[in-house]
């Protein structure tokens, strides 16, 4: 060995490495979608309460019988109150049936025409706007002169002359609703699709001779993917919404069913005397949407690689603009 080397001994080597550093490269996994849901308190708290009310709709009904429609009227506008059991906690309304019974009974009627006409628009529209997109030239046309007349017309007029027409009904309106929505999904997936039929790894796989099917299914929809959730989940909020107005005007949701809009409009006459008729229903269905909305924006940042970064930093640094990962930066 020639006298200039030097020989490196790995016990001093370790001994003078600051304890903090770590022997193997950071993992370059992106953390998992519930570890970023938990740093974001907002979008926690309406992922639980959108839970919630999932949960009172699909399995509430097993629980509270005929309880919304039972009839007691000696309980007639009893006040909110723990004194006449756990089902008068919310009060009750002029036929002395329980609100609280009636609020779950109206989850399961308002989301079963929501979330039916929300899934049938996202499947329709995203499948001929992701089509219409690849293809191009006189199918992309004709598509969207077809969105273009149903979005010439607004959705809740739409669905008002056509429950005059014909009989109201949960059915009836799903599909009203989920056609006049169809327009908003297809022009969101066709112009996905439009920009990454020019990628090279769409140009790799057709040169591959892949059917033009797998392409669209396999390369172009993941990544338009989550931008149509995202739309999704602000339409739901739309749908629902409609839904509301027009069994508040009486052209939806009829009785002996029970929807949230039906309530606010069978108590609106009591408000000064029976305010929890009208106000709880109310604030079911401005907690649902807005929880949806806060959720709908905190998807959107999760599934989004380049924007991922957002929700693994601290609260009070969140917003920074300054607050750049140096890998983010070119």
């Amino acid at each position: 060995m020639s006298e200039g080397a030097t020989m490196t001994d790995p016990a001093a080597d370790s001994a003078d490495r600051p304890s903090g550093a770590a022997a193997a490269p950071p993992s370059t996994r992106p953390p998992r979608w519930w570890l970023l849901l938990g740093r974001d308190r907002a979008a926690a708290v309406a992922a639980v309460i959108l839970a919630v009310v999932f949960l009172v709709a699909l399995f509430g009904r097993l629980f509270i019988g005929d309880r919304a429609v039972r009839q007691d009227l000696r309980a007639s506008l009893r006040p909110p109150s723990l004194d006449h059991g756990f089902y008068g906690l919310l009060g009750t309304d002029v036929l002395g049936r329980s609100v609280l019974a009636r609020l779950v009974d109206a989850a399961g009627t308002t989301l079963s025409v929501a979330v039916p006409a929300v899934l049938c628009s996202l499947l329709i529209g995203s499948a001929l706007g992701l089509w219409a997109g690849y293809h191009g030239g006189l199918r992309e046309n004709v598509a969207m002169r077809v969105a273009d007349v149903i979005l010439s017309f607004p959705s809740l007029l739409i669905a008002v002359v056509v429950l005059y027409v014909f009989a109201p009904s949960a059915m009836n309106i799903v599909l009203i609703l989920a056609i006049a929505r169809v327009p908003v999904y297809l022009r969101t997936a066709r112009a996905e699709s439009a920009e990454l039929r020019s990628r090279l790894f769409v140009d790799a796989a057709r040169t591959f001779g892949t059917p033009s099917r797998n392409i669209i299914i396999r390369h172009i929809l993941p990544i338009a993917l989550p931008t149509l959730l995202t739309v999704a989940t602000l339409d739901f909020c739309f749908v629902m919404l409609t839904e509301s107005s027009l069994s508040f005007l009486g052209i939806g949701i009829q009785p002996p069913e029970v929807s949230w809009g039906l309530m606010v409009a069978q108590g609106r006459q009591y408000l000064q005397t029976a305010w929890w008729i009208a106000v709880l229903p109310g604030v079911a269905i401005v907690l649902t949407t807005v929880s949806a909305t806060v959720l709908a924006a905190w998807v959107r940042l999760a599934t989004d690689p380049a924007q991922r970064w957002r929700l693994t930093l601290p609260r009070k640094r969140r917003g920074d603009r300054a607050a750049v990962p140096s890998e983010m930066i070119a």
